[in-house]
């Protein structure tokens, strides 16, 4: 390549007229012109997560689903892991499935991968990475220029002013969903929240939390809208269900002071509700449904299937409930308990029913991690107009 090739190649990641486009148009464009001038298939770039220690990925193209599917890996791993661990571009001339933690990555046939830091300001604030679907090797001047190209993003403000309104939904994000799943002997849990709109955060939630004698607490709930006015919403319902968690000993009975409190202080708010009780010994757990929909069961050597449970009305529908139901369920060891909101499984074109069943068809006596991405990976393409919200418990022993 000539000199003024070569010039004209970082002309064009470093025009100006980009500075001019608000921080997602300048995301895009710079993506498209990356992605056109390296040869590549896809481009990415992935945000950092500075509390959870985690890159998100906010934009992408090609790898749409990655973006959309609300793909997160820890700094340290997987391939974009380690560009942001070591703070250097990182190359991949031959990808395998040991060399990602991307399940979309596999799928799409990326078969090498060229990633570089993105710093703002002198920090660490993301990843941006390139891949082809056929294998080889790129060349240092690929590294140069999308090194630059990161560069100029930083610089522009784009990845500030697009991590800063991150941040914030994070930070609300936080607030009102469990930061990290907490260790539990015996348990292995995993969990994915995907908010519907931009904003970043709804009225569906999840939660986790111990209980005393060992016992654990698990919900999964969504009130009723979308947005910041929900999530204020859902936040004084998940607080006053831990609260009544801690007085009452049955999950029917949890649910019934809750409903109550929804009734009374949060009236016009529907909400759906599901908390169980694992036991100490995790070999069965107790279960009570506020309208929510059935969590998913798969035991070893049979297929997953809905847990059959009482549907009792969901919080807050304005008439006062006379009882709710708790049903136990035996929990064998290696068993996978999936529960779910309904944007997971709800489409407009067909019934509820169908989504639940192609949602059982994923669900196997697997890591919950593994099931979590089974499941993902399997969301309809497409912009979401509903949250979603997704929690895995598998017995270990």
């Amino acid at each position: 390549m000539t000199q003024d090739e070569r010039l004209s190649r970082m002309e064009a990641v470093t025009d100006a007229t980009l500075s001019r486009l608000d921080a997602s148009d300048l995301l895009d464009e710079l993506l498209d012109r990356v992605r056109d001038l390296l040869g590549a298939d896809t481009a990415a770039i992935l945000l950092l997560d500075e509390h959870a220690g985690q890159l998100v990925a906010t934009a992408a193209k090609g790898l749409e689903d990655e973006v959309r599917r609300g793909f997160r890996v820890a700094v340290g791993r997987g391939f974009a892991g380690r560009v942001a661990m070591t703070r250097r571009p990182v190359m991949l001339t031959d990808v395998g499935p040991g060399d990602v933690v991307n399940p979309i990555l596999l799928a799409k046939g990326v078969r090498s991968l060229l990633g570089v830091p993105v710093f703002a300001a002198g920090d660490l604030v993301g990843v941006l990475h390139v891949g082809r679907l056929t294998p080889g090797p790129f060349t240092a001047d690929d590294v140069h220029l999308l090194q630059l190209a990161a560069d100029r993003a930083g610089v522009a403000g784009a990845i500030r002013s697009r991590r800063l309104d991150q941040s914030a939904a994070l930070a609300v994000q936080r607030s009102l969903l469990p930061e990290r799943l907490p260790t539990i002997p015996g348990v292995d849990l995993a969990a994915r929240y995907i908010p519907g709109h931009d904003f970043g955060i709804g009225g569906d939630w999840y939660d986790v939390f111990h209980l005393d004698g060992g016992r654990l607490g698990i919900v999964i709930g969504d009130v009723s809208g979308h947005g910041l006015a929900s999530a204020v919403v859902m936040g004084r319902i998940r607080s006053a269900l831990r609260a009544y968690a801690l007085i009452a000993d049955d999950p029917a009975e949890v649910l019934t002071l809750l409903d109550r409190k929804v009734r009374h202080f949060e009236a016009g708010n529907l909400t759906t509700a599901l908390y169980a009780i694992v036991a100490p010994d995790r070999s069965s757990i107790r279960i009570s449904s506020a309208g929510h929909l059935p969590p998913l069961l798969a035991r070893p050597g049979e297929p997953a299937a809905a847990i059959d449970l009482p549907r009792d009305p969901p919080l807050g529908i304005g008439t006062h409930h006379l009882g709710r139901h708790a049903t136990t369920v035996a929990l064998p060891p290696s068993s996978v308990l999936v529960c779910y909101t309904d944007g997971l499984v709800e489409r407009r074109d067909e019934v509820i029913d169908v989504g639940i069943d192609r949602l059982s068809g994923h669900v196997r006596p697997e890591p919950a991690e593994a099931v979590c991405n089974g499941i993902m990976l399997d969301l309809e393409a497409g912009p979401r107009t509903d949250d979603v919200a997704l929690l895995v418990l598998r017995r270990e022993h």
